[in-house]
């Protein structure tokens, strides 16, 4: 038996997990019709090969069918839910997991403009910020309805062979009803702390009846609720104490609310913020409570998530995020290798991608969500090859590291002085930081690897073309994208500004059409350093590409600090005055008039022209033209096209040296087409 906290066994009734590491539900959004089919599976059951000891699936799946799926959730209304969990929970359990799921109803916290397009209901008649639906307050008759939707839900679970199934107690219509936030009501179902509990202990102990004893039940709940006339602790520890006497044998505690994007990122913080911000309060609510306690809340290393087991602060630690992007993460601690563990860096693409790209992806784990077609593991090559990475930002550094995992000998060249492309200019910022361990990993890796790295090389066509390499892969990125505009000459690049070659003040426009975080990052850099800024853009709405999580954290801090924000504007002319100033006009689309405005400096943020010369060089010397076959991209198989016979070597070009990406979009390329040589 291991000496490490983490990997000692737990006991929940008759379950033996075989470690403290728990992936805690969450919805990634990889269901079909509303059930768990092969990508869900095999998203569950890599976590499982991985080493975790219980992976908990379905993040808010839904018990009754009025409850309109918000974010691509399990639909457990449906009988055949019992067949695909079945299959998920057969080969979870094949190698070595225990698997539990949880269960919902949204209440309040879904739409009625989707789905079969029914009114949401909860205890009143509310409305959440987030999720933006005016419900119903629920009648009898739902009341009674719903209730026996848990009651066949649980059981489908249980005849899927589930190991547990985890109440959602947390912002959603149970809670409604705990929470004198949400519960007006004036019947017995309201007012006191005994009404206001009474129909989640009905549904409890009905549940609990419905199911076989040693079936283990979870409830995810709040311990502070974080926000004005909600819960606070005690009241708090008082409902887990009923719920727990009513049927429940494990709490999954947490910190914080869920009804705006605000408090979701407080409850789940994201990169710049504080690590673990909830354990200290949850390690003394475990020592007022009966029952095992779990806690997951960006507890994203190794050593957190240690001293969180040592020090007796939890019973099991979810580390949902950290498995996101290594889900082999409890084996490379049993093996002694945390250094190979792919660190979380925090950027929320795994919640905020559900909204954004309609699924849950890692920013630097292309292969998260993707299993099927690119599965975690590399499989070796047959036959080894020489290859040639040119750009050593993070999709050239994913394709060195994918080729020398698969056992080809890979040559990186970068013309800089240093690994990471644009990636060094994101983490200037601050609240980015974090994303430095995308690069660090890689360069850890490639070293392990025996991958040559050839700083301060700018590489030439022709020498790369009688070099003897069999592959060629351009990775040079991009360079700021020209403003077509009259005036152009006089707008700053935002690169200029965030790596610190250009320092502004005064009155700045800011004009961002492209819609990520680097305009964000501009206007902070900017604000912080005394200027006084207007965020452009000719979107409807801000930073539109930026996630919902994400984007709160950078509003409230430019919100405080005076940034002055602008929609539906196109930037049409800058005209530079007499005194050193400009006149940026700005107007609508399909519109005649402008609104000027004076300021000290204009700063443009429209995105990247990739850099291709050395790809467009190397074109008609490569065996393939250059040409991907997209079906192949986008399973990881080989590259088979031939288009000039007499060509010595395959070419491909990747991320930014493409077109204007992202840094999830080229650590995919790289994997995709490295996989396949």
């Amino acid at each position: 038996m291991s000496s490490d906290p983490l990997l000692t066994q737990f006991t929940i009734k008759n379950l033996t997990l075989r470690n403290r590491i728990v992936s805690t539900s969450h919805e990634p959004s990889y269901g079909e019709d509303g059930l768990p089919k092969d990508r869900y599976r095999a998203y569950h059951v890599a976590k499982a090969k991985g080493g975790v000891g219980l992976t908990m699936i379905g993040g808010s799946s839904i018990v009754s069918r009025e409850s309109a799926p918000a974010f691509g959730n399990l639909q457990l209304w449906k009988d055949e839910s019992v067949h695909w969990m079945r299959l998920l929970t057969d080969e979870v359990h094949d190698h070595g997991a225990a698997v539990m799921i949880q269960l919902t109803h949204l209440g309040h916290r879904s739409s009625s403009y989707s789905g079969d397009w029914l009114p949401t209901i909860s205890v009143s008649a509310v409305r959440e910020r987030a999720h933006r639906s005016f419900t119903k307050e629920a009648e009898d008759w739902d009341l009674d309805r719903i209730k026996g939707d848990y009651v066949l839900a649980s059981q489908r679970c249980v005849a899927a062979g589930m190991d547990g199934i985890d109440l959602m107690i947390h912002g959603h219509y149970l809670d409604s009803f705990m929470t004198p936030f949400w519960n007006h009501r004036s019947d017995k179902y309201g007012g006191s702390h005994e009404n206001r509990m009474r129909y989640p202990l009905e549904v409890i102990k009905a549940i609990r009846a419905a199911v076989p004893q040693d079936f283990i039940i979870s409830a995810r709940m709040s311990f502070d609720e974080l926000r004005e006339n909600g819960l606070s602790t005690g009241e708090l520890l008082t409902v887990a104490q009923d719920i727990i006497d009513g049927g429940v044998d494990v709490i999954s505690a947490l910190g914080g609310s869920i009804d705006s994007d605000a408090r979701l990122t407080r409850m789940i913080p994201i990169m710049g913020m504080a690590s673990a911000p909830h354990l200290e309060l949850i390690g003394e609510i475990k020592q007022k409570l009966n029952v095992p306690v779990m806690h997951a809340g960006k507890i994203a290393d190794v050593p957190t998530a240690r001293y969180a087991i040592e020090a007796g602060l939890l019973d099991l630690v979810g580390m949902t995020r950290a498995l996101i992007a290594d889900p082999y993460l409890p084996t490379k601690i049993a093996n002694k290798t945390v250094d190979q563990i792919r660190p979380c860096v925090g950027a929320s693409m795994c919640i905020d991608g559900i909204y954004t790209a309609g699924a849950a992806f890692c920013i630097h784990n292309p292969s998260t969500g993707r299993e099927l077609e690119l599965p975690q593991d590399i499989e070796l090559t047959t036959k080894s090859k020489s290859v040639a990475v040119i750009g050593g930002g993070p999709g050239g550094l994913e394709a060195a590291r994918t080729l020398a995992e698969k056992g080809h000998t890979v040559t990186l060249y970068e013309a800089n002085d240093s690994l990471g492309g644009q990636v060094n200019l994101a983490i200037r910022s601050p609240r980015r930081r974090d994303l430095q361990g995308i690069i660090d990993w890689r360069t850890q890796e490639l070293k392990r690897l025996g991958v040559t790295v050839k700083l301060n090389s700018y590489v030439d066509s022709s020498d790369l073309a009688k070099s003897g390499f069999d592959v060629i892969i351009v990775a040079t990125g991009g360079l700021p994208k020209a403003l077509e505009i009259p005036g152009n000459e006089h707008v700053i690049e935002s690169w200029d500004v965030l790596s610190g070659a250009k320092r502004i003040t005064g009155d700045v426009l800011i004009y961002d059409d492209h819609g990520g975080n680097q305009a964000l990052d501009l206007a902070e850099n900017l604000a912080n350093s005394g200027a006084k800024v207007e965020f452009v853009t000719p979107e409807r709405t801000m930073a539109t590409d930026v996630g919902g999580m994400v984007a709160s954290a950078y509003f409230k801090s430019l919100s405080a600090l005076g940034v002055r924000f602008t929609v539906l504007r196109e930037l049409n002319r800058i005209e530079k005055n007499s005194d050193g100033a400009f006149t940026a006009y700005l107007g609508m689309e399909d519109e005649t008039w402008e609104e000027p405005r004076v300021v000290t400096a204009v700063v443009a943020e429209t995105g990247t022209t990739a850099i291709s010369d050395v790809y467009d060089e190397l074109v008609s010397l490569s065996s393939n033209g250059g040409e991907v076959l997209i079906e192949a991209l986008i399973n990881g198989k080989p590259q088979t096209s031939v288009r000039n016979p007499k060509g010595k070597f395959q070419l491909f070009r990747i991320g930014d040296a493409i077109s204007s990406r992202g840094i999830h979009s080229a650590i995919l390329d790289g994997a995709r087409i490295s996989r396949g040589i």
